[in-house]
């Protein structure tokens, strides 16, 4: 029979958790949730959700550092629907497996954070070598190196251990 490690026993866990977290409540439902809600950050009626001064925050950074998010081409939008559909409903089942140490979460780590790494893979590279690039590429490639690292952290935490929650 296998116990629970304690999440008390388990530190870098709460890293992670905080990763989830941060997506749920600012990231997923917020920031891109309003890049689906407003197709043109220059003409627009704010929308009910997000919040006014949330979508100002928004449009200032796409206007000032990072311009994909002020233009939101097609394929850009894509990626925020994923965002949004399965990497949000991702986060909350996550923070749940890990608080509680469940590791059926094990291999929907292994394909959401695949594909959230391919995700930020392609956009840092449109952002570096595209049409478009970030007006302050160090602050925006900055910005962004939470969600190319912690996909891979996730992986090989799942990847070196079976069991990555609990013990015999």
């Amino acid at each position: 029979m296998r116990n629970v490690i304690p999440l008390k026993e388990r530190p870098v866990d709460f890293i992670y958790i905080g990763f989830f977290l941060i997506n749920i409540l600012f990231i997923t439902y917020i920031v891109d949730l309003e890049q689906l809600v407003i197709a043109d950050p220059s003409n627009f009626d704010y929308p009910i959700w997000p919040l006014p001064f949330l979508v100002n925050m928004t449009h200032w950074w796409g206007a000032s550092f990072d311009p994909l998010q002020w233009l939101r081409p097609t394929w850009w939008k894509a990626t925020i629907w994923l965002d949004v559909i399965l990497f949000g409903p991702y986060y909350l089942a996550a923070v749940y497996a890990f608080i509680k140490g469940r590791e059926w979460i094990r291999i929907p780590t292994f394909i959401v954070m695949s594909i959230l790494f391919t995700n930020v893979f392609i956009i840092c590279s449109e952002e570096i070598f595209g049409p478009t690039p970030a007006k302050n590429l160090p602050l925006v490639l900055f910005a962004n190196a939470p969600w190319f690292l912690f996909p891979v952290f996730l992986i090989w935490k799942m990847w070196k251990k079976e069991h990555p929650f609990t013990k015999d």
